[in-house]
């Protein structure tokens, strides 16, 4: 019990610490102001040649989106996520050792190209990812969660960073084994991070681009918008387009959808009036013994 408290205790030391850091010290390897830098530069080609120009430039719930920003990526670490996945990896490591098993990693990356692992570990979290999406979708008790996320009328770039804290945990608890087999280091998974969330900012944002025959690999805003119709077709009825930054996996597993240009479809979900609209409002949603009591309804 002592040494899960101190595993606990120094999570949060550790991980306070390691965001003053951040703050105070830019550098290229600085989370937070690349964060800041990347939705800073879609910001800016939103104002500059906006996709729909009559949406305002601070469109509705920008400012909720931009405290989900600060909350998802650094607050809610330091409240919860950090020093519990500490607290689970410590768990689940010891549980392994118990039966024999002391080093995961079945293929060492790490020795390859620079290029290859990146790229390994890239392929890797994003199918993991995709499956996980569309968990989130085909589950009644996730979805309320998810529904946080498709709660967004008018989208932008800063939609991409409004999202339950319940699915940061969903998302790092099915990784965790897929990137541990492969050995991917820190380095290496900031890397692959920054990219992806320029490519989210990207799928979410008010701007329109032409990838040409690249759209069947990568997501972008024409293809997502459809993912948050506020309408689904019939026989989708779980969802569509649920790519993260690769639109591949959609075309792979016939779950595309692009029938038209999306640019001023309704968006949301059926109900969508009614949801909360604070941030507290929106947390707590997931939570109501309504929606605990639909899996066994």
């Amino acid at each position: 019990m002592e040494e899960l408290l101190n595993e606990i205790v120094n999570g949060y030391v550790g991980y306070a610490n390691y965001l003053w850091q951040e703050i105070t010290h830019p550098a290229w390897h600085n989370y937070f102001y690349w964060l800041l830098g990347v939705s800073a530069f879609f910001l800016m080609l939103e104002w500059v040649k906006p996709w729909r120009k009559d949406q305002a430039k601070f469109r509705k719930d920008f400012w909720l989106d931009f405290f989900y920003m600060f909350f998802n990526f650094f607050l809610f670490s330091l409240v919860i996520y950090n020093a519990a996945s500490n607290v689970v990896v410590h768990f689940f490591n010891d549980l392994l050792a118990a039966i024999g098993i002391t080093n995961l990693v079945a293929f060492e990356v790490m020795s390859w190209p620079l290029w290859a692992h990146l790229l390994v570990g890239f392929l890797v979290r994003d199918f993991v990812q995709w499956w996980t999406h569309r968990l989130l979708h085909t589950s009644p008790r996730l979805w309320e969660f998810h529904k946080v996320h498709h709660s967004v009328e008018e989208m932008g770039f800063a939609a991409h960073l409004r999202y339950h804290w319940m699915e940061t945990i969903v998302y790092r608890s099915i990784e965790y084994i897929p990137l541990a087999l492969i050995g991917i280091g820190l380095r290496d998974f900031f890397i692959i991070h920054i990219f992806t969330l320029a490519v989210g900012h990207f799928n979410h944002s008010n701007i329109k681009v032409n990838l040409g025959p690249l759209k069947y690999l990568f997501n972008n805003p024409q293809m997502h918008i459809w993912h948050h119709a506020h309408d689904i077709p019939k026989e989708h009825k779980y969802g569509v387009n649920f790519g993260i930054t690769l639109s591949i996996w959609d075309y792979l597993f016939k779950t595309d959808y692009l029938p038209y240009e999306g640019r001023d479809i309704k968006l949301g979900f059926p109900g969508v009036e009614k949801f909360p609209k604070s941030f507290v409002g929106q947390n707590l949603h997931g939570f109501k013994k309504e929606h605990a009591n639909q899996d066994t309804a």
